[in-house]
């Protein structure tokens, strides 16, 4: 591997965090950008745009057309700045004591800038099988990007076997995590004044039922841990971010939202909330149209995202092991893409450079020292496929 390949990746990190990739904005610029790098190293690139045309996949591919192929993984889109107290411009690179600042440095620009980086190294007419590059959109909304990538891969009669996500774990290798699964709860009641509450239908009050449930089931589900769980804590965990609603004190409230997720160790658990609380939003539902016919509670899914489960057998991990000389994987609490991946029969892994700590934080860098690791780990998957 050339001694500039370092260079060129800090180099290429500043161009890609200075597109402002925000999940609710278009990431064209930078899928453009990556395709044009990407075809000069004379891989095949594979553009595909989600329904409203603004946001696209990438996936592009060097080596053989054949089955079999090594994918590396990564998101371009990035969390808001909006808010935060950031010390420079958040899409303006800064280097300062070793560390790159910038929104996606870690997560997870700096790894998609790594494989930039070295993909001319990588000879297409020397690889024994195909690697591929998938850098896709609104990770960070739901997986929305990943899942339509697989189902194009699928229908494409594209079929790799091993998938190498890049996000922040500090080049740690992670086996497994836990899913993510996002709701609203919307409560529409009957307005009213509120020196008459039997009159009225409170969405705020029937809310407030809902979350206590959820919370009952919150406590319940350390009691399923299953007894060799690896993940910290060991249960599915359930929290309520966000609860909304109401116009005054003396108002009887006609709206709430509430916004919950929950992250499930194992998938019966799955299935356990979810038909829990169904049947607990039905008995409230009948109770709030008894009162008014108007009145509905609506659960919206914001994500629903697998987990990666561990497995006995990981050719991914295998290999990802055998790069960066690890003797072991771990597991983590964060999601990512990489259970989808899994479920479309891929074997997949998760290790980049950076830390998660890092992420989603004003101020947010990855340490040059990571990339470089990153890059000897890549460097190591060039041999392996040209040995």
């Amino acid at each position: 591997m050339p001694s500039d390949t370092l260079s060129r990746t800090r180099e290429i990190l500043a161009d890609l965090i200075a597109f402002p990739t925000v999940s609710a904005d278009s990431n064209l610029a930078l899928i453009d950008y990556a395709a044009g790098r990407l075809r000069q190293a004379g891989a095949t690139c594979m553009v595909t745009r989600d329904p409203s045309g603004t946001k696209a996949n990438l996936f592009a591919t060097l080596g053989p057309r054949a089955d079999g192929g090594i994918v590396l993984s990564g998101h371009a889109d990035v969390v808001p700045v909006e808010g935060q107290d950031w010390a420079t411009d958040p899409f303006r690179m800064v280097e300062r004591d070793g560390r790159l600042y910038g929104r996606g440095a870690c997560d997870m620009k700096g790894f998609i800038a790594a494989c930039l980086a070295v993909a001319p190294e990588f000879d297409g007419t020397a690889l024994r099988r195909p690697l591929h590059f998938a850098f896709t959109y609104d990770e960070e909304v739901g997986c929305l990007g990943a899942r339509a990538l697989v189902q194009e891969l699928a229908r494409s009669g594209i079929r790799p076997s091993v998938a190498i996500i890049g996000e922040p774990t500090e080049m740690r290798v992670i086996e497994g995590h836990k899913g993510c699964y996002e709701y609203t709860t919307e409560f529409v009641g009957l307005e009213g004044h509120g020196s008459q509450p039997e009159l009225g239908v409170n969405a705020v009050e029937y809310a407030v039922r809902y979350v206590s449930r959820l919370l009952e089931i919150r406590e319940g589900m350390k009691d399923r841990a299953p007894a060799d769980s690896r993940f910290v804590p060991p249960w599915t965990t359930l929290q309520v971010g966000c609860f909304n609603g109401g116009a005054a004190r003396n108002v009887i409230a006609g709206h709430c939202a509430v916004e919950w997720e929950f992250r499930p160790v194992q998938a019966p658990d799955v299935d356990f909330i979810k038909t829990a609380m169904a049947r607990h939003e039905e008995e409230l539902r009948r109770e709030m149209k008894s009162i008014s016919p108007g009145a509905d509670i609506v659960t919206h899914t914001i994500g629903e995202v697998e987990g990666l489960a561990v497995v006995e057998q990981s050719e991914a991990r295998d290999i990802v092991n055998e790069l960066t000389g690890a003797n072991h994987a771990d597991v983590v609490a964060f999601g990512t893409e990489a259970g989808l991946f899994q479920q479309a029969g891929v074997s997949a892994v998760i290790c980049g450079p950076g830390s998660i700590a890092q992420a989603h934080k004003p101020d947010e860098y990855v340490e040059i020292g990571q990339l470089a690791s990153c890059i000897s780990m890549l460097d190591g998957l060039r041999r392996k496929l040209t040995a």
